[in-house]
């Protein structure tokens, strides 16, 4: 009895590996990457004494040290902003509004807008502020 051994195939590239390398980049910039609109202009939110980690979600309203605004890294003006907000709250009551001021920023052009917002039914409105550096 003659035993004949099986002839070997060439075994074909796999792509499987790079597939796995693409997928952990994708995973990897999408983990490091910033997922919040940014505004079109220099915005430096001001230092806290004290506070809480920001509540993920939500709309964002940027205000520039000159007063200019952008929702969402779309710049508008006031009037647009705040009648845009409230066709987002009028789709979602529960809608949390984050205003992100330059600390240059004055109040008086900060504080009618959470008057406005909250004149519309926002039920919270966050300021962003920059978490204090170490006590030295």
């Amino acid at each position: 009895m003659r035993i004949t051994r099986p002839t070997e195939r060439t075994r074909h590239e796999t792509i499987i590996a790079l597939i796995d390398v693409v997928f952990f980049l994708l995973v990897f910039f999408m983990l490091i990457g910033r997922m919040d609109a940014t505004a079109p202009f220099d915005v430096t939110p001001p230092t806290a004494a004290t506070g809480a980690d920001m509540p993920a979600g939500g709309v964002t309203l940027s205000v520039g040290a000159t007063g200019e605004l952008a929702l969402d890294g779309i710049a508008l003006s006031v009037e647009d902003a705040v009648a845009r907000v409230g066709d987002m709250l009028t789709a979602q009551p529960d809608l949390l509004v984050r205003i992100n001021a330059h600390r240059e920023a004055t109040l008086r052009e900060v504080l009618p807008l959470v008057t406005r917002f909250e004149a519309l039914g926002a039920r919270e409105v966050v300021l962003v502020v920059t978490p204090p550096g170490p006590v030295r």
